[in-house]
């Protein structure tokens, strides 16, 4: 698979309708600050099409992207920001409450950690949430070009244990140099065409 195009659809304070709504979807998740943003940009191969940001929790909404007239990314808040209060800690519970039990169109989530560190409380937490709900996801190990190739293996061993997936199963990824985003995009693909994972 190849985004020939890629375009912002709107974004969302709490799941609802939206323009086009009924294509298959594909969700982001994963902490403040852990790339998501530059992910998007980096597969659809456009600096400014998500809005990144060095100060973590930019995101508060859940931002919709249509890709290749096909199926929907949806880039959903980040996660586990100190700096936000209880309230707004509530309500982002809330608005990820309501897209994971409403979005039928539902197929898959790519759940970004930073291959740097330890997944985070939040992180296992939502690694629990998907597997009781039954969510298919995939690990992707960002930052990767922060680690040489031959460390990976032992970056990735904690993140293994924490989130009971095995190495072979992350894709690490890197913004920077493009690492992971042919696997990537073959992932998108097979997701897309129903193959089993």
């Amino acid at each position: 698979m190849e985004i020939k195009n890629a375009e912002f659809v709107t974004s969302m304070a709490s799941y609802g309708d939206f323009p086009g709504k009924g294509l298959p979807q594909i969700a982001v998740a994963g902490k403040s600050n852990v790339g998501k943003s530059t992910l998007i940009n980096k597969l659809c191969r456009r600096n400014k099409l998500a809005r990144t940001s060095s100060t973590p929790g930019k995101t508060r909404l859940i931002n919709i992207f249509l890709l290749n007239g096909e199926f929907h990314l949806v880039d959903l808040p980040g996660y586990g920001f100190a700096k936000v209060d209880k309230q707004e800690k509530l309500r982002w519970g809330k608005m990820m409450q309501d897209y994971f039990t409403g979005a039928e169109e539902l197929k898959h989530v790519l759940c970004l950690v930073d291959i740097r560190h330890e997944p985070t409380e939040d992180d296992k937490t939502m690694n629990r949430f998907l597997r009781e709900m039954e969510i298919p996801f995939t690990v992707i190990a960002t930052k990767a070009d922060k680690i040489s190739r031959g460390a990976r293996s032992k970056y990735l061993a904690p993140i293994c244990r924490a989130l009971s997936v095995q190495p072979w199963e992350i894709i690490c990824f890197s913004g920077e140099d493009g690492t992971g985003r042919d696997e990537l995009l073959a992932l998108l693909e097979g997701i897309l065409a129903g193959d089993p994972e």
